[in-house]
């Protein structure tokens, strides 16, 4: 029997600032819909910036972007996660619908986070990222890439566990261009197949990243599509659960052609 089908995780930035569709959506509601129509089986909704040197965003204002557009894509059926570090914005969109924590500290930022996840029924996504948006690419040192982040990974699986988490929610990312220059992001993608031994679902989230162009040639981020593309089939490939993508429908499309071919 064929493996399944990576799942889908279309992104959805209320940013003036991301570094793909920052300032884009004038209805971040209308979007987030589209991207459920695309294809997409969960969108991630994010109102702060993580591109590295990315200003920190006043809670206030993170609530006010992200938690209405929760709530109403929530209440229109739509399946939903939040992409943050605060802990109070992860638990008013908990409150508002969300049914995932997408953190890219691995709840590291805010001490409070752990305990908001652990009293909800929520998934949870660990992410690897060596310090702060505003430090982690002066941090990118590594002897063996994916073992390094392989081990950060079962530490803060473990970490969750303890405080009260349960194994079946928890979801790992080797965060790819989070701390990771050109050649740790290859090593890591070359060696996918090895995150599997952290025992739970893998998230791969290289769309549009700047690795594309740092391979193929100069691109805009408009223009990496293809590569985009060539990253989510490395994924399927290594058997992620899920794929954090801007391009929806062409990225359901590439994966049901590669599938069919491969069947």
């Amino acid at each position: 029997m064929a493996a399944a089908l990576p799942r889908i995780m279309g992104i959805l930035n209320v940013t003036p600032d991301s570094f793909s569709d920052g300032g884009r959506h004038a209805d971040p509601v209308a979007a987030g819909m589209a991207l459920r129509e695309a294809g997409a089986d969960l969108i991630d909704v994010g109102g702060e910036s993580t591109r590295p040197g990315a200003t920190p965003v006043p809670l206030d204002e993170e609530l006010r972007r992200t938690i209405p557009v929760v709530a109403a894509l929530s209440k229109a059926g739509v399946a939903v996660s939040i992409d943050t570090m605060k802990a109070e914005v992860m638990r008013q969109a908990l409150a508002a619908g969300a049914v995932m924590l997408n953190d890219v500290s691995a709840l590291t930022a805010d001490p409070e986070s752990l305990a908001v996840a652990a009293q909800s029924t929520a998934r949870v996504v660990l992410m690897h990222m060596p310090g702060n948006p505003q430090t982690m690419q002066a941090l990118a040192d590594y002897r063996d890439p994916a073992a390094e982040v392989i081990a950060h990974l079962a530490a803060r699986i473990a970490v969750a566990e303890s405080a009260g988490i349960a194994r079946e929610r928890l979801i790992a990312d080797p965060g790819i261009g989070f701390g990771k220059g050109l050649e740790h992001n290859l090593a890591i993608l070359r060696q996918l197949e090895a995150f599997h031994s952290l025992g739970v679902p893998l998230l791969l989230g290289a769309s549009r990243k700047s690795l594309i162009p740092a391979i193929a040639g100069p691109a805009p981020v408009a223009d990496r599509l293809p590569g985009s593309l060539a990253l989510a089939l490395r994924g399927a490939e290594a058997g992620v659960a899920w794929l954090r993508v801007h391009d929806v429908g062409a990225t359901a499309q590439a994966l049901k052609v590669w599938a069919a071919a491969r069947a």
